[in-house]
């Protein structure tokens, strides 16, 4: 089912995750085992992450060698195997940077293939300039919801295509209550936003935040600018003294000061109760605003979501 059935047909506000795919050559079992946690909370979707190939430089006798690797494949098989295994709808990331449009045009197909209904659209990490030999690439999201619409609408990037399907995917956007870094103010952010909207984005998934009153804000401004479709604000628990620092430089987000002096203030590196505490507050508020859902960055550690959800109830 699509996320937006799902955010349609519920009774009460909905709770999702986002999980990352193990390391090349990592443990399968510990993925499992992640799964299996969270899906006793019965998410309706569960959203799996992709990355683009990095560069590194490897030194070799005849000097430093360039070289490029996917350091987390995997993410079509795990998405198969949640909706397979789990009867949960997977949403795999698909990405414009590291990815012709010719290689997306094929997930695509495997994605429909495999009776995926929903993906999540985005530009990721400029992580790597990619040889495309004359093929073409996606340079924005925007581009990239583009591409996947005109296949839902049965056009392909080969005109000449004989009974070509069309597709019927739901797609998510991401959304930056804080603006994208790379955006010169909010404003000019949430009109980039509706274009990838009006391009045929059908839900928004929020950069995570540990302000409410910047969400609200965001919210208030998107649906003043035309935004229509569901907003679903993004949440990741706070675990150690080290997210103070590694938090606002990958995701380029703010911390409040009241979090930042608790967070310092404490004895231990430890810190997961004051980041559980802080998660639980900002969650009674949404829910009391009356948020269709909340959609929470796992990552690989479930520990703290089961705290935390234990603590709401759910």
């Amino acid at each position: 089912m699509k996320v937006t059935e799902h955010l349609k047909k519920a009774n009460k506000p909905l709770i999702s995750f986002e999980i990352i795919p193990p390391m090349r050559g990592g443990n399968l079992k510990d993925l499992l085992d992640l799964i299996d946690t969270l899906a006793k909370y019965s998410p309706p979707f569960i959203d799996i992450t992709s990355h683009a190939a990095q560069v590194f430089y490897d030194e070799t006798p005849q000097g430093l060698k360039r070289k490029s690797i996917r350091k987390r494949p995997g993410t079509l098989g795990i998405c198969a195997l949640i909706q397979k295994k789990y009867n949960i709808d997977a949403v795999p990331h698909v990405l414009c940077n590291g990815f012709t449009r010719e290689e997306t045009e094929d997930l695509l197909i495997d994605l429909q293939y495999l009776e995926i209904e929903n993906l999540f659209a985005i530009r990721g990490d400029d992580t790597i300039k990619k040889i495309t030999d004359g093929r073409t690439v996606n340079k924005y999201a925007e581009d990239l919801v583009t591409q996947i619409n005109n296949m839902n609408k049965g056009k392909y990037l080969e005109d000449d295509l004989i009974d070509a399907r069309s597709t019927d995917f739901c797609i998510g956007v991401a959304g930056y209550p804080e603006k994208h870094f790379e955006a010169p103010n909010l404003d000019t952010d949430i009109q980039h936003l509706k274009q990838k909207v009006d391009a045929g984005a059908s839900y928004i998934v929020t950069q995570m935040f540990y302000k409410n009153a910047a969400f609200f804000e965001f919210e208030r401004k998107c649906r003043d600018t035309g935004i229509k479709v569901p907003i679903i604000p993004g949440l990741k628990i706070i675990t150690s003294k080290n997210n103070l620092s590694t938090l606002p430089r990958n995701f380029h987000i703010d911390l409040p000061t009241d979090l930042t002096r608790a967070i310092m203030n404490h004895k231990s590196n430890d810190i997961h109760e004051i980041g559980v505490e802080w998660a639980y507050n900002q969650v009674q508020e949404l829910l009391a605003k009356g948020v269709p859902a909340i959609h929470f960055y796992v990552m690989q550690n479930s520990r703290v979501i089961n705290i935390l959800l234990d603590k709401i109830g759910l």
